[in-house]
């Protein structure tokens, strides 16, 4: 069947079935899925007898040792090739930080010589038992983008507003020709989320907030990192694809790794609908979801992963953990959870330094049948078939790979071409009053900002670093700025541009250029409180409301990983491009905003809005097919040369005031988090100081022991932020040194864990950070699911220390330390 063919009636059958399961549901929400409501879908290929005669007679000769060890899959950070010569284990990963040598900006070259040392002991065997290839998996979500000098395609949020489904095809098949340089055979690609609403995170990795949008594209992405089935598939150059996350990722009410609170119908007509494009064009895993479905973890709930999934849609691959995913399931630890596999979890992603406690765990389960024989052998068969399809046995050493080493593929001419085509399909224009674009090349610009000369920012996280913070330019070699792409265009056309981050000129120029917007951040770090964009920063409005003081035309470039409530910055600028995060090709903005001598661009605007605008700041789940839908831009908007100048017209810069609930942020702007206070105990005074703003910071004065806590109301959870590489920031300033010892610790009910901090305090000086990762006080007992105290600061004898900030994020860059002495 033609692919677009399944997208067309796969949704209509989800429309049919909708209205029994909401009937069904609408009372109480269940987290048990009915598979016989959800549609069949059809079979991605026939399975193949000498591929399944091939499995029987490996798994025939494979002891439970090695069956188990197929079954886990550990990060590079936490294990060495040494390590895979005794424990045979299926599969590696590259987490979000994680890189050859621990350096993020390593060469391609480097990690194929890794793959290679991982390889190479993985088939390393002095017995009769057959010899398994390890596979690597990595993030490459928007290109290999894990990879200095690769192709960064826009983030899937742009790429939504392109509305090409064969363009996304041609980037998955770039993406997959780059990954393949480097050796990598296994990309956790694509992300099918439906987000529904856009404080979550991880919006931009969402192509759309409409169902037949994302179907759309899914199965088209998958067939080009994979190839086409019965053509191409897996032929040299193609990696394995990883559908995430399984299931309404998106509908979890903006909270990473939260709850979708809704009822099946829902579940299936909206979030299901990447899957039903990805499986039939033959996706070879799933990636479960952190999140919970009504209350019951994705990564434990059979009746998904293996009623509907496997069983009603005869899904015959393998499905991977999210990080450490496994562990959020009841009765379950990081290194111990048969329960998940029992569910349906095929492999664990695992991350830590315990990775020989879940190997030995889930071989004891395997051993006394807590995880029946049939349940592993169905496991280790599908993770058998997928590197049979995947041709691991044949191909050998990564460096013997057909694409194996041709780095000049690495942002090839031909790569870097797409990407600024996508970059100029996905550009979205929202406002355009008196026809100031296109730009003539021939003018005088200003191009002010800071998102202007910074690639780092316009690509956004997943960018070399899991957050997309800490590179530089220079990180992306093979990459242009916008503001390198406006000068090479107008240098071209005879004009003048001149770069400004301020915004500052000597003379007066005939238009302005501001590209701005929000910084990098990945996953849960981005989640929001509301919509506005600027909530406490005012600096890129105040320089957009100078220069048009200043009689300059204003032309806004607005970098952000998903819509938010500009209306102020909108009412400053003449025109207003959502550009979203667009990668490494800065020269597509320049594409479509400069025209040339004659007047007219070489391009014309093609984006529409994948998702609703909003009109408030306080319209967090503004979706299309809602009742009583009221956005500024709607689904679908996006001006264009060819409609003529607009008129958009004064905005309303009404800020409702909305109630935060920001956990991670413990005391920042001179306010905790709601419902929290601080307890003091001993001989310590408490008093207000300035930073950047009046009372902003706390002046903490010891006299003798003594200690200052941030009480919850109740309880935090910070499971998922103790789950990855985050820690407990924070800025301080000490203003007399600490004459005894000082702790740092955090607190739940039953176990508090204080580190030393003494020798971050003792001389005076300037503000400084000090960053304690979570894992620290997890691993000394912390529940990180009830913290009560999430700061505690005690000495022994007298100091002063200003504090201006206590938060929970990525640490800034420098040595990961558990206390500082």
């Amino acid at each position: 069947m033609h692919i677009n063919a399944i997208i067309g009636a796969s949704l209509m059958v989800l429309a049919q079935a909708a209205t029994p399961a909401l009937a069904q549901n609408a009372a109480a929400p269940s987290a048990t899925a009915h598979p016989d409501q959800w549609p069949a879908l059809p079979p991605a290929r026939a399975r193949d007898a000498a591929v399944e005669a091939r499995i029987d007679a490996l798994m025939s000769r494979m002891a439970m040792e090695d069956k188990v060890g197929q079954l886990i899959q550990v990060d590079i950070a936490s294990i060495t090739p040494k390590d895979l010569e005794t424990y045979k284990f299926g599969s590696v990963l590259n987490g979000g930080n994680s890189a050859p040598n621990n350096d993020e900006y390593a060469p391609p070259a480097e990690w194929l010589a890794l793959f290679d040392a991982f390889y190479d002991a993985s088939m390393k065997r002095s017995d009769d038992r057959p010899k398994i290839p390890v596979i690597w998996g990595t993030d490459a979500v928007h290109g290999h983008n894990n990879i200095v000098g690769a192709t960064l395609f826009p983030h899937n949020i742009g790429l939504g507003a392109a509305r090409n489904p064969d363009l996304i095809e041609q980037i998955g098949a770039a993406t997959a020709l780059e990954t393949s340089a480097t050796g990598l055979d296994w990309s956790f690609a694509p992300t099918v989320a439906v987000v529904q609403d856009d404080r979550w995170g991880r919006t931009y990795e969402s192509y759309s907030e409409d169902p037949a949008v994302v179907a759309s594209y899914a199965g088209r992405m998958v067939q080009g990192l994979q190839g086409r089935v019965g053509v191409d598939f897996l032929a040299p150059g193609k990696v394995i694809s990883s559908v995430k996350h399984f299931l309404a990722d998106g509908g979890t009410g903006g909270r990473d790794q939260g709850d979708a609170r809704i009822d099946e119908a829902t579940l299936r007509d909206v979030h299901a609908a990447g899957y039903t494009t990805a499986l039939p064009a033959g996706a070879l895993t799933v990636m479960p979801s952190f999140s919970s479905w009504n209350g019951v973890k994705m990564t434990g709930n059979a009746s998904l992963l293996t009623g509907v999934l496997k069983d009603r849609w005869a899904f015959d691959g393998f499905t991977i953990g999210d990080w450490n995913a496994h562990g959020q399931v009841p009765g379950c630890t990081n290194e111990d959870c048969p329960a998940a596999i029992n569910a349906g979890l095929d492999m664990f992603m695992y991350s830590g330094p315990n990775w020989r406690q879940l190997y030995d765990n889930t071989l004891a389960a395997a051993r006394d049948g807590r995880i029946p024989e049939a349940r592993l052998d169905d496991a280790v068969r599908r993770i058998l078939r997928v590197k049979i399809l995947a041709g691991t046995f044949e191909a050998g050493r990564p460096s013997f790979r057909p694409m194996a080493g041709r780095f000049e593929v690495l942002g090839s001419a031909a790569h870097r071409a797409l990407a600024r085509q996508a970059v100029r399909e996905s550009l979205v224009l929202l406002k355009n009053d008196g026809g100031v674009l296109p730009v003539r090349a021939d003018a005088r610009i200003l191009v002010a900002g800071r998102g202007a000369d910074d690639i780092g920012q316009q690509a956004g996280g997943w960018s070399i670093t899991w957050q997309g913070t800490d590179v530089t330019n220079s990180h992306f070699p093979n990459g242009q700025s916008i503001w390198a792409g406006i000068e090479q265009a107008v240098a071209a056309g005879g004009g003048q541009a001149v770069l400004s981050i301020d915004g500052r000129f000597d003379q007066k120029p005939d238009v302005a250029i501001v590209v701005f917007g929000e910084t990098p951040y990945a996953e849960f770090t981005g989640d929001r409180q509301t919509l506005e964009y600027s909530a406490d920063d005012k600096s890129d409005l105040a320089l957009l409301q100078r220069l048009k003081a200043e009689g300059v035309p204003v032309v806004a470039v607005f970098l952000s990983g998903r819509p938010l409530w500009v209306n102020p910055e909108l009412n400053a600028a003449d025109a207003f491009v959502a550009a979203w995060l667009p990668g490494t090709e800065g020269g597509g903005v320049a594409d479509v905003l400069i025209a040339g001598a004659d007047g007219k661009p070489a391009h014309d605007f093609k984006g529409k809005l994948s998702f609703s605008w909003p009109k408030r700041l306080d319209q967090f789940v503004l979706n299309a097919r809602d009742a009583n839908y009221d956005p500024l831009f709607p689904f679908g908007y996006g001006l264009t040369y060819a409609d003529g100048p607009s008129r958009l017209g004064a905005l309303d810069e009404t800020r409702p005031e909305v109630v935060a609930n920001d956990r991670t942020a413990v005391f920042v702007r001179g306010r905790t988090a709601a419902g929290a206070t601080f307890d003091r105990e001993g001989a310590i005074r408490l008093a207000r100081t300035d930073r950047t703003a009046q009372e902003d910071s706390l002046r903490l004065t010891w006299t003798g022991p003594g200690g200052l806590s941030v009480r919850e109301n109740g309880s935090a959870d910070f499971t998922r932020e103790s789950n990855g590489q985050l820690s407990l920031i924070v800025d301080y300033r000490v203003m007399e040194g600490a004459a005894g010892t000082v702790t740092l610790g955090m607190a739940s009910a039953e176990r508090q864990v204080d580190l030393p901090l003494t020798g971050a305090v003792r001389t005076t000086g300037d503000w400084t950070t000090v960053a304690t990762p979570l894992r620290c006080f997890a691993d000394g007992g912390v529940d990180m699911a009830a913290v009560t105290r999430p700061f505690i600061i005690a000495a022994t004898g007298p100091m002063a220390v200003d504090i201006s900030s206590i938060r929970i994020a990525s640490a800034p860059p420098g040595p990961v330390q558990c206390g500082v002495r």
